[in-house]
């Protein structure tokens, strides 16, 4: 097949999963059409079966912002016809889908082309943070040829934001030669010099992310055992967490490397990892952890009670319950033992529900079946 993915480039979960997953259908013989502003930050190398389309953006001075959709629509379009693209697949449905449908009608008179939508999470409370978007996500929804979500978490909570449920779920993956734990680890060595177990934290430092939460859980780890915090990324709440680590007095004790193009380089190197995090549709920094081994401490929202087993391979709380987060990771870090039995079974679950060779193949059928369908417009 002939597939264009659009993805946010930058941003989240959602454009690391659109990026594996094209990676993935080139290596079983797709060839995949990347259709974005920039070049998503997971595809370091492009070849003969990923290529990349930059979508200009015009400049005019009527325009007080640049109308990037209606620019990814002309795009879409382009490529579709000049590449015989089969379909498009989506990740978000705005304005993503909304793009990729302007794009279908524009060329329906002589050319089908179907569009897919993955859900992931954003679509939906953007939904509920402004009532004013439902109209124009639930005519994407509707006028998709296919959608998917990447839990059962967030299917229901389309369903009941829009009524809409023909939605499959397809959940987030990984590849376990890829995401695998490493014996000897040299980036372990200078993360933690004195050899302290080490905890770790990977998000867009979001408020929803609640990544103060994890200098909370360091200070309070601190009175029961020697640790150390690596908080990967980058956004709006690292000067929170640098001023409440000062606060507390244990900046000393955290390490801020910013945006890592290898998260699974610091995942290996750590104990533990820690993900507070407000809401979470899946949970894929845990899904990456749990398949190097590392357990995690986690909230329990959204898709996460879906990924982490409760007491088996990690530990679930309530959000802001930072004590209780910090004993279930004190716990951890002070038994070995223990915390090498969760990682092994973290593993196992991950490769069990959510390897490449499970996960990518339900994409594939999906897309068969959408092009099998005889078009209803």
């Amino acid at each position: 097949m002939n597939i264009g993915i659009t993805v946010y480039p930058t941003y989240g979960g959602s454009g690391i999963v659109g990026s594996e997953l094209g990676k993935e259908l080139a290596e079983r013989g797709h060839t995949v059409h990347f259709i974005a502003s920039a070049l998503p930050t997971r595809l370091t190398e492009l070849n003969e079966r990923v290529r990349f389309h930059e979508v200009e953006m015009l400049s005019y001075p009527l325009f007080e912002h640049q109308p990037y959709d209606l620019a990814l629509a002309t795009k879409m379009a382009m490529v579709a016809e000049t590449e015989n693209l089969d379909l498009l697949h989506v990740h978000y449905a705005i304005p993503h889908s909304i793009s990729a449908i302007l794009a279908r009608e524009s060329i329906k008179s002589h050319r089908r082309l179907p569009v897919i939508t993955t859900l992931h999470g954003t679509d939906i409370t953007l939904v509920g943070a402004d009532r004013s978007y439902l109209p124009i996500t639930k005519y994407a929804l509707e006028q998709s040829d296919g959608v998917t979500a990447i839990s059962n978490y967030l299917k229901q909570a389309t369903i009941e934001h829009f009524g809409f449920d023909r939605i499959e779920v397809i959940p987030n993956f990984v590849c376990p030669t890829e995401y695998k734990p490493k014996i000897d680890c040299e980036l372990r060595e200078q993360l933690s010099p004195n050899g302290e177990p080490v905890m770790v934290h990977v998000s867009n430092f979001r408020p929803v992310k609640r990544p103060v939460d994890c200098v909370e859980i360091l200070a309070r780890v601190l009175k029961k055992t020697k640790a150390r915090l690596v908080m990967v990324g980058d956004g709006s709440e690292r000067t929170n967490c640098v001023h409440r680590a000062k606060c507390l007095g244990v900046l000393d004790q955290c390490v801020f490397v910013g945006k890592q193009p290898n998260i699974v380089d610091y995942l290996c190197a750590s104990d533990v990892l820690l993900l507070p995090s407000e809401q979470e549709s899946f949970g894929l920094a845990a899904l990456e952890a749990m398949a190097v081994q590392v357990p995690v401490i986690a909230t329990r929202v959204g898709g996460l009670p879906e990924v982490v087993d409760d007491g088996d391979n990690g530990f679930l709380s309530p959000v802001g319950d930072v004590d209780k987060m910090a004993d279930d990771a004190a716990r951890l870090l002070m038994d070995p033992k223990l915390r090498k039995e969760f990682g092994r079974r973290a593993r196992a679950a991950a490769i069990e529900r959510y390897s490449t060779d499970r996960v990518i193949p339900q994409y594939i059928e999906f897309y068969e079946r959408t092009l099998k369908q005889k078009s209803s417009r």
